[in-house]
Protein backbone atom coordinates (compact mmCIF):
# COMPACT_ATOMS: atom_id res chain seq x y z
CA UNK A 1 0.00 0.00 0.00
CA UNK A 2 2.78 2.29 0.98
CA UNK A 3 4.85 1.68 -2.03
CA UNK A 4 1.78 2.05 -4.27
CA UNK A 5 1.02 5.36 -2.88
CA UNK A 6 4.55 6.78 -3.28
CA UNK A 7 4.74 5.68 -6.58
CA UNK A 8 1.89 7.61 -7.76
CA UNK A 9 3.11 10.64 -5.96
CA UNK A 10 6.20 10.01 -7.94
CA UNK A 11 4.42 9.91 -11.18
CA UNK A 12 2.46 13.58 -10.10
CA UNK A 13 5.69 14.79 -9.83
CA UNK A 14 7.08 13.74 -12.65
CA UNK A 15 4.17 14.79 -14.73
CA UNK A 16 4.14 18.55 -13.34
CA UNK A 17 7.06 19.42 -14.88
CA UNK A 18 6.10 17.69 -18.29
CA UNK A 19 2.83 19.25 -18.55
CA UNK A 20 4.25 22.88 -17.77
CA UNK A 21 6.83 21.92 -20.12
CA UNK A 22 4.26 21.08 -23.12
CA UNK A 23 3.11 24.86 -21.61
CA UNK A 24 5.79 26.91 -22.30
CA UNK A 25 6.89 25.11 -25.53
CA UNK A 26 3.05 26.08 -27.20
CA UNK A 27 4.01 29.71 -25.65
CA UNK A 28 6.98 29.85 -27.81
CA UNK A 29 5.63 28.02 -30.81
CA UNK A 30 3.02 30.86 -30.82
CA UNK A 31 5.50 33.74 -30.22
CA UNK A 32 7.95 32.29 -33.03
CA UNK A 33 4.41 32.34 -35.37
CA UNK A 34 4.02 36.06 -35.00
CA UNK A 35 7.11 36.94 -35.16
CA UNK A 36 7.59 35.37 -38.52
CA UNK A 37 3.81 36.72 -39.34
CA UNK A 38 5.34 40.22 -38.75
CA UNK A 39 8.22 39.54 -41.01
CA UNK A 40 5.63 38.34 -43.92
CA UNK A 41 3.57 40.96 -43.85
CA UNK A 42 6.03 43.16 -44.24
CA UNK A 43 6.18 46.27 -43.06
CA UNK A 44 7.29 49.48 -45.27
CA UNK A 45 10.66 50.76 -45.81
CA UNK A 46 11.72 53.78 -43.24
CA UNK A 47 11.74 56.95 -44.74
CA UNK A 48 15.30 57.08 -43.45
CA UNK A 49 17.78 54.85 -43.64
CA UNK A 50 20.35 55.63 -41.01
CA UNK A 51 23.00 53.91 -42.23
CA UNK A 52 22.69 56.18 -45.46
CA UNK A 53 26.30 58.20 -46.82
CA UNK A 54 26.41 61.72 -46.78
CA UNK A 55 26.53 63.67 -50.08
CA UNK A 56 29.27 62.73 -52.49
CA UNK A 57 30.14 59.20 -50.65
CA UNK A 58 28.42 55.62 -50.94
CA UNK A 59 28.23 52.43 -49.03
CA UNK A 60 27.21 49.16 -50.56
CA UNK A 61 26.72 45.49 -49.93
CA UNK A 62 28.92 44.51 -46.68
CA UNK A 63 31.04 47.65 -46.44
CA UNK A 64 30.89 48.89 -42.87
CA UNK A 65 32.07 52.60 -44.04
CA UNK A 66 31.22 55.05 -46.73
CA UNK A 67 33.82 55.89 -49.00
CA UNK A 68 34.29 58.90 -51.35
CA UNK A 69 32.55 58.42 -54.78
CA UNK A 70 35.47 56.94 -56.91
CA UNK A 71 37.35 59.62 -59.35
CA UNK A 72 38.61 59.31 -62.81
CA UNK A 73 41.95 57.57 -62.09
CA UNK A 74 40.31 54.94 -59.86
CA UNK A 75 37.99 54.22 -62.52
CA UNK A 76 40.47 53.52 -64.90
CA UNK A 77 42.89 51.69 -62.62
CA UNK A 78 41.03 49.56 -60.59
CA UNK A 79 37.54 48.67 -61.76
CA UNK A 80 37.73 45.46 -63.85
CA UNK A 81 34.94 45.31 -66.48
CA UNK A 82 33.66 41.73 -66.98
CA UNK A 83 30.64 41.41 -69.42
CA UNK A 84 28.25 43.52 -71.20
CA UNK A 85 24.49 43.55 -69.48
CA UNK A 86 22.36 45.96 -71.31
CA UNK A 87 22.51 48.50 -73.46
CA UNK A 88 20.06 51.43 -74.73
CA UNK A 89 20.16 54.85 -76.89
CA UNK A 90 22.47 56.44 -74.51
CA UNK A 91 25.08 53.77 -72.96
CA UNK A 92 26.11 50.29 -72.51
CA UNK A 93 26.42 48.42 -69.26
CA UNK A 94 29.10 46.16 -68.39
CA UNK A 95 29.24 43.82 -65.39
CA UNK A 96 32.27 44.73 -63.65
CA UNK A 97 34.32 44.30 -60.15
CA UNK A 98 35.69 46.82 -57.62
CA UNK A 99 37.10 45.72 -54.52
CA UNK A 100 34.97 42.32 -54.96
CA UNK A 101 32.28 44.19 -55.35
CA UNK A 102 30.31 43.61 -57.85
CA UNK A 103 29.37 46.85 -60.03
CA UNK A 104 27.55 48.03 -62.72
CA UNK A 105 29.93 50.30 -65.46
CA UNK A 106 27.71 52.21 -67.46
CA UNK A 107 29.89 54.19 -70.53
CA UNK A 108 28.45 56.58 -72.87
CA UNK A 109 27.66 55.08 -76.61
CA UNK A 110 27.08 58.21 -79.07
CA UNK A 111 28.63 61.51 -78.54
CA UNK A 112 25.79 63.36 -79.59
CA UNK A 113 24.13 61.73 -76.35
CA UNK A 114 26.26 63.09 -73.86
CA UNK A 115 23.74 65.80 -72.97
CA UNK A 116 21.49 63.00 -71.70
CA UNK A 117 24.08 61.04 -70.21
CA UNK A 118 25.21 64.15 -68.09
CA UNK A 119 21.58 64.77 -67.47
CA UNK A 120 21.23 61.27 -66.24
CA UNK A 121 24.69 61.82 -63.79
CA UNK A 122 23.22 64.66 -62.82
CA UNK A 123 20.35 63.50 -61.48
CA UNK A 124 22.13 60.39 -60.04
CA UNK A 125 24.50 62.74 -57.74
CA UNK A 126 21.72 64.93 -56.54
CA UNK A 127 18.54 62.41 -55.41
CA UNK A 128 21.17 59.68 -53.97
CA UNK A 129 18.06 57.80 -51.78
CA UNK A 130 16.62 55.16 -50.63
CA UNK A 131 14.46 55.38 -54.00
CA UNK A 132 17.86 55.64 -56.20
CA UNK A 133 20.63 53.16 -57.51
CA UNK A 134 23.72 53.74 -55.38
CA UNK A 135 26.15 55.66 -57.05
CA UNK A 136 29.84 54.39 -56.85
CA UNK A 137 31.49 56.79 -59.36
CA UNK A 138 32.05 58.12 -62.65
CA UNK A 139 34.01 60.40 -64.90
CA UNK A 140 32.62 62.59 -67.16
CA UNK A 141 35.90 62.86 -69.41
CA UNK A 142 35.58 59.24 -69.78
CA UNK A 143 32.01 59.03 -70.54
CA UNK A 144 31.71 56.50 -67.66
CA UNK A 145 29.51 55.82 -65.03
CA UNK A 146 29.86 53.02 -61.79
CA UNK A 147 26.74 52.11 -60.25
CA UNK A 148 25.52 49.47 -57.64
CA UNK A 149 25.27 45.87 -59.11
CA UNK A 150 21.58 44.34 -58.99
CA UNK A 151 21.75 40.81 -60.19
CA UNK A 152 17.99 40.65 -60.40
CA UNK A 153 18.29 42.67 -62.93
CA UNK A 154 15.42 44.97 -64.29
CA UNK A 155 11.53 45.14 -62.82
CA UNK A 156 10.77 43.77 -66.55
CA UNK A 157 12.39 40.14 -64.96
CA UNK A 158 9.79 40.50 -62.13
CA UNK A 159 7.44 37.48 -63.05
CA UNK A 160 10.72 35.30 -64.46
CA UNK A 161 12.19 35.64 -61.11
CA UNK A 162 9.18 34.96 -59.17
CA UNK A 163 8.90 31.98 -61.03
CA UNK A 164 12.10 30.06 -60.08
CA UNK A 165 11.23 28.03 -57.27
CA UNK A 166 13.72 29.59 -54.89
CA UNK A 167 11.87 32.96 -54.75
CA UNK A 168 7.94 31.23 -54.15
CA UNK A 169 7.60 32.10 -50.88
CA UNK A 170 7.89 35.69 -51.82
CA UNK A 171 5.43 35.38 -54.88
CA UNK A 172 2.75 36.58 -52.74
CA UNK A 173 -0.08 39.79 -52.70
CA UNK A 174 1.61 41.27 -49.83
CA UNK A 175 5.06 41.44 -51.31
CA UNK A 176 3.80 42.08 -54.73
CA UNK A 177 1.37 45.24 -52.97
CA UNK A 178 4.59 45.82 -50.92
CA UNK A 179 6.73 46.46 -54.49
CA UNK A 180 3.90 48.39 -55.84
CA UNK A 181 4.09 51.12 -52.40
CA UNK A 182 7.59 51.14 -53.07
CA UNK A 183 7.16 52.08 -57.48
CA UNK A 184 4.63 54.89 -55.93
CA UNK A 185 7.08 56.47 -53.62
CA UNK A 186 9.91 56.53 -56.32
CA UNK A 187 7.18 58.28 -58.09
CA UNK A 188 6.25 60.71 -54.92
CA UNK A 189 10.04 61.54 -54.04
CA UNK A 190 10.92 62.51 -57.55
CA UNK A 191 7.51 64.58 -57.40
CA UNK A 192 8.85 66.22 -54.16
CA UNK A 193 12.40 65.91 -55.01
CA UNK A 194 15.32 68.33 -54.09
CA UNK A 195 15.26 69.32 -57.27
CA UNK A 196 12.14 70.22 -57.94
CA UNK A 197 9.16 68.34 -59.66
CA UNK A 198 10.57 65.74 -61.76
CA UNK A 199 8.80 63.78 -64.28
CA UNK A 200 9.65 60.01 -65.34
CA UNK A 201 9.74 60.80 -69.52
CA UNK A 202 11.35 57.43 -70.53
CA UNK A 203 7.81 55.47 -69.39
CA UNK A 204 5.95 55.79 -73.20
CA UNK A 205 4.64 52.09 -72.68
CA UNK A 206 4.90 48.98 -70.19
CA UNK A 207 8.21 47.50 -70.78
CA UNK A 208 10.42 51.06 -71.05
CA UNK A 209 8.90 51.82 -67.73
CA UNK A 210 9.96 48.78 -65.80
CA UNK A 211 13.22 48.67 -67.69
CA UNK A 212 13.84 52.09 -65.77
CA UNK A 213 13.46 50.61 -62.30
CA UNK A 214 15.59 47.58 -60.63
CA UNK A 215 15.11 45.08 -58.34
CA UNK A 216 17.47 44.18 -55.79
CA UNK A 217 18.08 41.69 -53.65
CA UNK A 218 15.91 41.91 -50.84
CA UNK A 219 13.28 42.09 -53.36
CA UNK A 220 12.89 46.34 -53.17
CA UNK A 221 13.16 48.62 -56.31
CA UNK A 222 15.26 51.54 -56.97
CA UNK A 223 15.35 53.92 -59.54
CA UNK A 224 17.86 52.87 -62.20
CA UNK A 225 17.52 55.44 -65.51
CA UNK A 226 17.30 58.84 -64.77
CA UNK A 227 18.57 60.31 -68.23
CA UNK A 228 14.90 61.74 -68.99
CA UNK A 229 13.93 63.43 -66.00
CA UNK A 230 12.32 67.11 -67.21
CA UNK A 231 11.66 70.21 -64.50
CA UNK A 232 8.03 71.24 -64.22
CA UNK A 233 7.72 74.00 -62.19
CA UNK A 234 4.02 75.33 -61.66
CA UNK A 235 4.97 79.05 -60.30
CA UNK A 236 6.65 80.16 -63.73
CA UNK A 237 4.29 77.85 -66.18
CA UNK A 238 7.23 75.46 -67.17
CA UNK A 239 5.87 72.19 -68.08
CA UNK A 240 7.11 69.45 -70.55
CA UNK A 241 6.98 67.26 -73.52
CA UNK A 242 8.51 63.74 -73.00
CA UNK A 243 10.43 63.62 -76.60
CA UNK A 244 9.48 65.36 -80.04
CA UNK A 245 7.10 62.75 -81.49
CA UNK A 246 3.88 61.58 -81.77
CA UNK A 247 3.13 59.17 -78.73
CA UNK A 248 -0.05 56.28 -79.51
CA UNK A 249 -1.57 53.92 -77.17
CA UNK A 250 -4.16 53.83 -74.11
CA UNK A 251 -0.44 53.67 -71.62
CA UNK A 252 0.38 56.66 -72.05
CA UNK A 253 -1.91 59.56 -70.32
CA UNK A 254 -4.58 61.44 -72.94
CA UNK A 255 -2.87 64.57 -72.72
CA UNK A 256 0.45 63.29 -73.96
CA UNK A 257 -1.65 61.85 -77.13
CA UNK A 258 -2.09 64.26 -80.85
CA UNK A 259 -5.05 66.35 -79.83
CA UNK A 260 -6.06 67.82 -83.29
CA UNK A 261 -6.82 64.16 -84.96
CA UNK A 262 -5.69 62.29 -87.73
CA UNK A 263 -6.48 64.85 -90.64
CA UNK A 264 -3.34 67.35 -89.02
CA UNK A 265 -0.41 66.09 -89.76
CA UNK A 266 1.78 65.84 -86.22
CA UNK A 267 4.04 69.07 -85.54
CA UNK A 268 6.15 69.15 -82.37
CA UNK A 269 5.89 72.79 -82.15
CA UNK A 270 1.96 72.44 -82.17
CA UNK A 271 1.82 69.75 -79.58
CA UNK A 272 0.90 71.17 -75.90
CA UNK A 273 3.30 70.44 -72.81
CA UNK A 274 1.85 68.79 -70.07
CA UNK A 275 3.35 68.30 -66.22
CA UNK A 276 3.61 65.72 -63.31
CA UNK A 277 0.59 63.86 -63.75
CA UNK A 278 1.14 61.99 -66.49
CA UNK A 279 2.80 59.80 -64.22
CA UNK A 280 -0.48 59.21 -61.83
CA UNK A 281 -2.00 58.28 -64.76
CA UNK A 282 0.34 55.60 -66.03
CA UNK A 283 0.46 54.02 -61.89
CA UNK A 284 -2.61 51.68 -62.19
CA UNK A 285 -0.90 49.60 -65.27
CA UNK A 286 2.16 49.34 -62.91
CA UNK A 287 0.97 48.30 -60.29
CA UNK A 288 -0.99 45.81 -62.07
CA UNK A 289 2.09 44.10 -63.86
CA UNK A 290 3.32 44.29 -60.10
CA UNK A 291 0.58 42.55 -58.12
CA UNK A 292 0.35 39.99 -61.15
CA UNK A 293 -2.36 36.65 -60.95
CA UNK A 294 -1.23 35.45 -57.62
CA UNK A 295 -3.76 34.13 -54.90
CA UNK A 296 -4.98 37.62 -53.06
CA UNK A 297 -3.77 40.09 -56.17
CA UNK A 298 -7.62 40.53 -57.16
CA UNK A 299 -8.93 40.96 -53.16
CA UNK A 300 -5.71 43.97 -53.84
CA UNK A 301 -7.17 45.23 -56.65
CA UNK A 302 -10.32 45.67 -55.58
CA UNK A 303 -9.18 48.00 -52.12
CA UNK A 304 -7.23 49.83 -54.86
CA UNK A 305 -9.98 50.57 -57.50
CA UNK A 306 -11.02 53.98 -56.25
CA UNK A 307 -7.92 55.81 -56.50
CA UNK A 308 -6.64 54.20 -59.44
CA UNK A 309 -10.06 55.24 -60.85
CA UNK A 310 -9.14 58.76 -59.95
CA UNK A 311 -5.58 58.45 -61.35
CA UNK A 312 -7.51 57.85 -64.52
CA UNK A 313 -9.41 60.63 -64.66
CA UNK A 314 -8.89 62.09 -68.08
CA UNK A 315 -8.66 65.76 -66.68
CA UNK A 316 -5.18 66.13 -65.06
CA UNK A 317 -6.19 68.08 -62.42
CA UNK A 318 -8.49 65.57 -61.27
CA UNK A 319 -6.34 62.84 -60.86
CA UNK A 320 -4.41 62.94 -56.94
CA UNK A 321 -1.05 63.91 -56.31
CA UNK A 322 1.80 60.75 -56.03
CA UNK A 323 1.18 61.67 -51.77
CA UNK A 324 -2.76 60.90 -52.18
CA UNK A 325 -2.13 57.64 -53.93
CA UNK A 326 0.94 56.67 -51.85
CA UNK A 327 -0.91 57.28 -48.50
CA UNK A 328 -4.15 55.33 -49.90
CA UNK A 329 -1.51 52.06 -50.72
CA UNK A 330 0.16 52.12 -47.91
CA UNK A 331 -3.04 52.67 -45.93
CA UNK A 332 -4.55 49.36 -48.38
CA UNK A 333 -1.14 47.63 -46.82
CA UNK A 334 -1.75 48.18 -43.57
CA UNK A 335 -5.23 47.48 -43.53
CA UNK A 336 -4.89 43.83 -45.25
CA UNK A 337 -1.73 42.77 -43.66
CA UNK A 338 -3.85 43.55 -40.28
CA UNK A 339 -6.98 42.05 -41.15
CA UNK A 340 -4.75 38.77 -42.35
CA UNK A 341 -2.74 38.68 -38.87
CA UNK A 342 -5.81 38.67 -36.97
CA UNK A 343 -7.49 35.96 -38.28
CA UNK A 344 -4.25 34.03 -38.16
CA UNK A 345 -4.13 34.73 -34.87
CA UNK A 346 -7.31 33.97 -34.28
CA UNK A 347 -7.26 30.22 -35.85
CA UNK A 348 -4.40 29.50 -33.10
Amino acid sequence: MGQQHGSRKGLTHREVPRSVGLLLSLALMNALLYLCLDWFFISPRSPEDPRRCPHGYFRMGRMRNCSRWLSCEELRTEVRQLRRVGEGAVKRVFLSEWNEHKVALSRLTRLEMKDDFLHGLQMLKSLQSEHVVTLVGYCEEDGTILTEYHPLGSLSNLEETLNLSKYQDVNTWQHRLQLAVEYVAIINYLHQSPLGVRVMCDSNDLPKTLSQYLLTSNFSIVANDLDALPLVDHASRVLVKCGHRELHGDFVAPEQRWPYGEDTPFRDDLMPSYDEKIDIWKIPDVSSFLLGHVEGSDMVRFHLFDIHKACKSQIPAERPTAQDVLDTYQKVLHSLRDSVMSQTKEML
